[in-house]
Order: structure tokens, then C-alpha cells, then sequence
């Protein structure tokens, strides 16, 4: 007799400093990942607006706030726009590798320098090798690392540039985690190549989604997310496209010039927030 599927406990964290939006406080909602399910049940949460972190799924609970919105890609729609297509373009020499969810002296290296330049307050940045390896390797799911390296002379993988942990979901790609060279001179907008090689990624293997994760209006380091067309988000009706006026208005607000220093947060946890631990 198969043995019945139990229904998740979940839990409540305690209130905490918002790591998006300065003078809020942020409330999750956890329940863990474990058990021949591990697959079926993360996938489901996601629908739903969970993220993964290790044998965790989460998502925001805060009870006096509602910034914090799941947004996803529609692959096989997907058109890039010109600047896209030159970041395409410049970086498409890299060589790309699904790795299994190991964690490597090389891949931690890489996260160190990109926390140090783009997150130093950052609770991430105080992660050790053996957070790192925590982070990639506990995994109950589908999992994982996606590196992106610059080719030798000969044309073998080189230099491990831009590296990406990914879930492997039924109805898409969800990014849990990337990062990448933040002073390559060479190689302008790695962080948004990594996001359109998982979208095109989706669409060849006829996934329809790539997850991104929560989108914050107000919060400058989120905002990339609305760049991607045609973008779905979480509503209470469910997964509803973003109009195209509505977006490009958003685009042109997250392109448009803005003081370097706005969104720097003493404290903040990453640029996903994404918790260590729980």
C-alpha cells in the first residue's frame, strides 16, 4: 500500500528588518522540504508564490505589506529588446554547463568577489565555504549549477565567469540563486546574459516559465526583473500578465538614472533576499 502524501506543516518566522524597503519589517511563512514529494511539493509551492532555500520553502507573510510580488518569464514568448540583444551578442561565446549541485572552490571564489563589490552589507557576505556548500547541496529537489565559462584558445571551457543555482521545475527554470565576475571589463551585463541564456534555456526544452523571484516596487535592486517580456506576476487572482504600457512605464523607471547609493541597506540579505538560514 503506497503510504498517504501528508500535508505540509508550516511556520511563521519572527519579524525582522525588511531587506528591501527601508523601516519595514518582513514576516515568512517556511515549511520543509523533505521525502520522496520533495519534487512535486516545491513545484506546487512555487505556483503559489515560494521560493527555495535549501530544504526550505518560504515566502512573505508580512502583515502590513504586500510589496513583495512572484513574477516569472514567459519563455516561449519571450522577445529580447536591442540592448538584449547586444548583451546576447557579446556574451554568447561563453560556454554553458549544467552542472550537478556541488559546490567548488572556483564557484566560491566567484560568489566572494561578486558579494564583496555588489552586496558588502549584505548577510551573504559573510558566508563561508561551508555556507556555500550548504546553499548548492542541500537540495531535495531537481537541482543544478549552471556555469558559464569563457572559452581557451583550443575552444575548452576556461575561466568560470557567471554561475547560476537553478531548480528544475515541471512547468519551468526557477533561478534561486546567481551571481557573477562584477569587474569583468570586457563583459558588460553578465548578470541579465545568465537570465536570458535560462529563458532561452526554458523555451528549446518547451518549459514555459523562468521564475526570477520576488519583484519589490521601491526597492532600486529589484527592479531589474521587469526588463524581461512578456512578464507574469502573482496576484490574488492568480499568475496575471503585465500589460505592455504598464511595463514599459516600469522599464523606463528602472532605467532611468538614480542616485548609486539609493537601495544600499545596512543589513540587507542579498539581492533575492535570500536567507542562510532559518
Amino acid at each position: 500500500m503506497t503510504a498517504p502524501i501528508r500535508f505540509p506543516r508550516f511556520f511563521v518566522t519572527s519579524p525582522a528588518p525588511c531587506p528591501y524597503l527601508p523601516g519595514r519589517s518582513e514576516r515568512k511563512v517556511f515549511t520543509e522540504l523533505k521525502g520522496p514529494h520533495s519534487d512535486q511539493l516545491n513545484e506546487a509551492l512555487g505556483r503559489i508564490g515560494f521560493r527555495r532555500s535549501q530544504t526550505v520553502a518560504y515566502r512573505p507573510s508580512c502583515l502590513d505589506c504586500q510589496a513583495c510580488v512572484s513574477v516569472r518569464v514567459v519563455a516561449d514568448e519571450f522577445k529580447p529588446s536591442n540592448t538584449q540583444k547586444r548583451e546576447l551578442k557579446r556574451n554568447d561565446d561563453l560556454i554553458v554547463t549544467e552542472c550537478r549541485p556541488w559546490a567548488t572552490d572556483e564557484q566560491f571564489e566567484l560568489l566572494s568577489r561578486y558579494l564583496g563589490v555588489r552586496h558588502p552589507d549584505g548577510g551573504m557576505s559573510a558566508m563561508d565555504e561551508l555556507d556555500y556548500a550548504d546553499m548548492v547541496e542541500h537540495t531535495p529537489v531537481t537541482s543544478h549549477v549552471t556555469e558559464y565559462r569563457e572559452p581557451t584558445e583550443d575552444g575548452e571551457p576556461g575561466r568560470l565567469v557567471g554561475a547560476c543555482l537553478t531548480d528544475r521545475q515541471g512547468d519551468g527554470l526557477s533561478m534561486i540563486y546567481s551571481f557573477y565576475d562584477p569587474e569583468h571589463a570586457e563583459r558588460a551585463g553578465l548578470g541579465n546574459f545568465i537570465i536570458l541564456d535560462h529563458i532561452r534555456r526554458a523555451a528549446r526544452d518547451r518549459l514555459p516559465y523562468v521564475y526570477l523571484g520576488y519583484w519589490v516596487e521601491g526597492s532600486p535592486r529589484m527592479q531589474y526583473k521587469v526588463r524581461y517580456r512578456p512578464l507574469e506576476r502573482l496576484t490574488r487572482e492568480g499568475w496575471q500578465r503585465i500589460e505592455r504600457e504598464e511595463q514599459s512605464r516600469l522599464i523606463a523607471e528602472a532605467t532611468a538614472p538614480r542616485d548609486k547609493t539609493a537601495g544600499n541597506m545596512v543589513g540587507a540579505r542579498g539581492k533575492d533576499g535570500q536567507p542562510v538560514k532559518f
